[in-house]
C-alpha cells in the first residue's frame, strides 16, 4: 500500500498546489526548444523533486514514468569496486553520487561521460538530449564538481543536468554560473493545511481544522512530513479531533530518548549504550547530519544558558567532520562524549 506522500504526489505542473507562478515559468523553460542546465535548491519537503518529475513529463511526455532500477558497478583508480544504483527511463536518469561517499567523483566522471556519448535515437521524441537529475548536488565533493563542471562544459548538446540540492552555499562558483538557478521555498502553513484538506477529502476522512493547523506547524512547513504526521495519526486513531496527539516519527522519538540518556548519564558506559542506539538510527537510513542536528536541539533546551553556545558550536565542528569523514558513527559517537565533558567540566567549575 503506498503512502500518501507517494499517492497523491501531483503528476504535473498543472496539479501542483502552491507556487503557481514557478511552475508556469518551468512550463514555459520546457516548452521553449531551449532548455538550460537547473540548479533547483530549497529545505527539504519544499516540493523540489515532485516539480522536477513534473517538468521532465512536461519536456517528454508520459514515457518519463516508466522507470527500472539498474545497479551498475564502478571501479576506482585503485581498483575499488563501487556498486551503485541508477533510477532511469528512456529519457533521463536519476542519481544520488553522495552514497559512495568521497568515490562520487567516478560515478560523476564514468557514468556522465557515457551518458553524453549517447545521443538520443527515438525519433518521437520531443527533444534530443538526455536529463540527468542528481540528488544531494550539495554533497558532492569538490573534485565531483569539479567534473562535473567540464562534463557540462564538453556535452552540453546531448545532455542536461538537473542538479538539486538544499542549499547553494556548497555548489562552487563554476557550476552556478553554468545553471539557471531556481528557488522552491517551503510551503506556507496556511498552503500545507489546504494541502492536507484536499488529501482527506480524496481519502474520505473527516476534516479538522485545528489538527491541520496543529500538524502544518509541528512538521516546521516540511510538506513531506506534514503528510506522513497526517496519515500516522489517522492511522492510529479510529476517531480523530483536534485534540488527538500527533505521534513523532520513531527516529525522532529515539533521538529524544538519547538526549535524555544523556543528559541524565556523563560515564563511558552510557556512551556505550548510545552509540547502540546510534547504530541503529544509521542502519534505518536516517542521515547522520540529521541525527546530530535533531540531537542538538533535544539536548539544547536542558542545559544551562551557559552551555548552550559551546554545544552549538561543537555541534557545528563535529557536523563538519561527518561530512568529510568515512565512519560518521565515531563522529556522532565524539560528539556525545564532548557534550558530557562540557557537562561534567560545568559543573566541576573548571573553565574550557
Amino acid at each position: 500500500m503506498a503512502l500518501l506522500v507517494d499517492k497523491h504526489r501531483p503528476r504535473t505542473l498543472e496539479t501542483l498546489s502552491y507556487h503557481h507562478d514557478l511552475s508556469s515559468r518551468l512550463k514555459s523553460l520546457a516548452q521553449s526548444g531551449d532548455f538550460p542546465h537547473l540548479l533547483v535548491y530549497g529545505p527539504s519537503g519544499a516540493g523540489k523533486k515532485t516539480r522536477i518529475v513534473a517538468t521532465l513529463k512536461e519536456l517528454y511526455g508520459p514515457g518519463v514514468e516508466k522507470i527500472k532500477i539498474d545497479s551498475r558497478v564502478f571501479q576506482t583508480t585503485s581498483n575499488r569496486k563501487l556498486e551503485f544504483n541508477i533510477v532511469a527511463s528512456v529519457y533521463h536518469l536519476e542519481i544520488t553520487p553522495s552514497d559512495v561517499g568521497n568515490y562520487d567523483r567516478v560515478v560523476v566522471q564514468d557514468l556522465l561521460k557515457e551518458v553524453a556519448q549517447t545521443q538520443q535515437v527515438d525519433l518521437g521524441a520531443k527533444q534530443r538530449f538526455k536529463v540527468v537529475v542528481i540528488n544531494e548536488a550539495d554533497q558532492l565533493t569538490r573534485d565531483a564538481q569539479a567534473a562535473l563542471r567540464r562534463t557540462m562544459e564538453k556535452y552540453s548538446p546531448n545532455l542536461r543536468l538537473i542538479l538539486l540540492a538544499n542549499s547553494t552555499s556548497n555548489i562552487i562558483a563554476p557550476i552556478r554560473s553554468r545553471t539557471l538557478l531556481v528557488r522552491v521555498a517551503a510551503p506556507s502553513e496556511p498552503e500545507i493545511c489546504a494541502v492536507l484538506k484536499k488529501v482527506g477529502v480524496k481519502e474520505g476522512w473527516k476534516e479538522v481544522p485545528a489538527l491541520n493547523q496543529k500538524i502544518a506547524k509541528e512538521s516546521g512547513r516540511n510538506l513531506r512530513r506534514a503528510l506522513l504526521m497526517y496519515e500516522a495519526v489517522h492511522a492510529q486513531n479510529e476517531t480523530v479531533t483536534d485534540r488527538t496527539p500527533i505521534p513523532p516519527p520513531d527516529w525522532e522519538a529515539l533521538i529524544e530518548q538519547i538526549a535524555r540518556e544523556i543528559i541524565a548519564e556523563h560515564t563511558p558506559a552510557k556512551i556505550l549504550e548510545v552509540r547502540a542506539k546510534l547504530y541503529d538510527l544509521l542502519t534505518h537510513c536516517i542521515p547522520a547530519t540529521t541525527i546530530l542536528k535533531t540531537l542538538t536541539f533535544k539536548l539544547v533546551p536542558h542545559i544551562d544558558d551557559a552551555l548552550r553556545a559551546d554545544v552549538i558550536k561543537w555541534s557545528a565542528f563535529y557536523e563538519h567532520r561527518v561530512r568529510m569523514g568515512n565512519k560518521v558513527i565515531f563522529h556522532l559517537e565524539a560528539f556525545v562524549a564532548k557534550f558530557m565533558r562540557i557537562c561534567e567540566s560545568y559543573a566541576m567549575g573548571i573553565d574550557f
